[in-house]
């Protein structure tokens, strides 16, 4: 789901930039007002937990991959501001260090993944808490939520895609980006994500019910819990991440110019002159190191650059409530 650049056309990018601008802001005055600086690190951990799980491509029917996401588990576990907080951090380390996902299409992934999903997920998953009054009904709406989550987001992209050929062609009648319109794009990414929601879904259940067990005060303001088994489960997921590799295929949408060229006769002029943005270790791989040693690496250093991150943010939040504690003080 992580759009390329080239796939939309600049103003297409600009457009959803301008969209989450005060989606970000909204969400970074709601993170500071409810999470508090104890909770802070945890953004960290939920960011570098969504940042490993969209490393596990799967395969799916027809020869196409695809990945979970993990946000609508964060918008359960924080709320929805937050992860839209978490998600963007981590697909700001992906597009920027590892070539996942455009840099102009920045601003259309995080529409997609950080804030659609969350709210759509979370939503899904208080209506249907709150109506099914039983024992297992919070992790029967958490696996509806997770699923219904992706789902929408993937709907938001394959618009995103669709438009383009309707809206960008050269004077030959030829695409200029994505060439496929809304009739091929929705039913790809939509078909897709109905199976990979399952994933999300079982994903966003099962972790939920782990971190009420074995962290309950991330979900509990008055438990007691540990963070151990939280960042146990990530060093899990850094160790098996490799199995990400196991999918053959490219997910539909991400091709390069050489494999749409391939599908449809001709590179599209957006793809020719469009940018061309070379990360450091794009595709999650290290120049000399066999693929496995090269994910491991991009996984620890992703993990760690997000971590960095959060704890940059967690310590000006704490300094900030300092002086605020000081002035009132100061002010009685």
């Amino acid at each position: 789901m992580h759009i390329p650049d080239n796939y939309l056309s600049p103003s297409t990018c600009a457009v959803m930039a301008v969209v989450m601008l005060p989606v970000w802001a909204k969400a970074v005055k709601k993170v500071k007002s409810e999470i508090s600086p104890k909770k802070m690190p945890m953004l960290g951990v939920c960011g570098a937990f969504s940042f490993l799980i969209m490393m596990f491509n799967v395969p799916i029917p027809g020869g196409t991959t695809a990945h979970a996401v993990g946000a609508t588990l964060i918008a359960i576990l924080l709320g929805p501001y937050a992860a839209t907080i978490a998600v963007t951090i981590a697909l700001l380390i992906q597009a920027l260090f590892f070539g996942d996902g455009g840099i102009l299409a920045f601003g259309a992934n995080t529409f997609n993944m950080a804030f659609i999903m969350p709210f759509v997920g979370y939503t899904i998953y208080s209506i249907i808490k709150n109506r099914v009054k039983s024992p297992k009904g919070e992790y029967i709406a958490a696996f509806i939520g997770g699923y219904v989550g992706i789902v929408a987001a993937s709907f938001m992209a394959s618009i995103e895609f669709g438009l383009q050929p309707l809206l960008f062609t050269d004077a030959a009648g030829k695409a200029l980006y994505c060439p496929y319109g809304l009739n091929v794009a929705v039913p790809a990414m939509v078909g897709t994500h109905l199976l990979v929601g399952i994933l999300e879904g079982a994903i966003t259940a099962a972790v939920y019910a782990y971190v009420k067990k074995m962290s309950p005060d991330v979900v509990y303001e008055d438990k007691i819990g540990n963070k151990k088994p939280l960042y146990g489960l990530l060093a899990i997921l850094i160790v098996l991440c490799p199995l990400g590799l196991l999918a053959a295929g490219d997910a539909w949408g991400e091709w390069d110019s050489e494999g749409m060229k391939s599908l449809i006769g001709y590179i599209p002029k957006g793809f020719q002159n469009g940018i061309h943005f070379n990360a450091i270790a794009a595709d999650y791989s290290v120049k000399g190191m066999n693929d496995v040693v090269g994910y491991i690496i991009s996984a620890v250093a992703g993990v760690a650059l997000i971590m960095i991150v959060f704890k940059i943010i967690s310590s000006l939040r704490k300094n900030a409530v300092d002086i605020d504690n000081k002035n009132v003080k100061v002010n009685k």
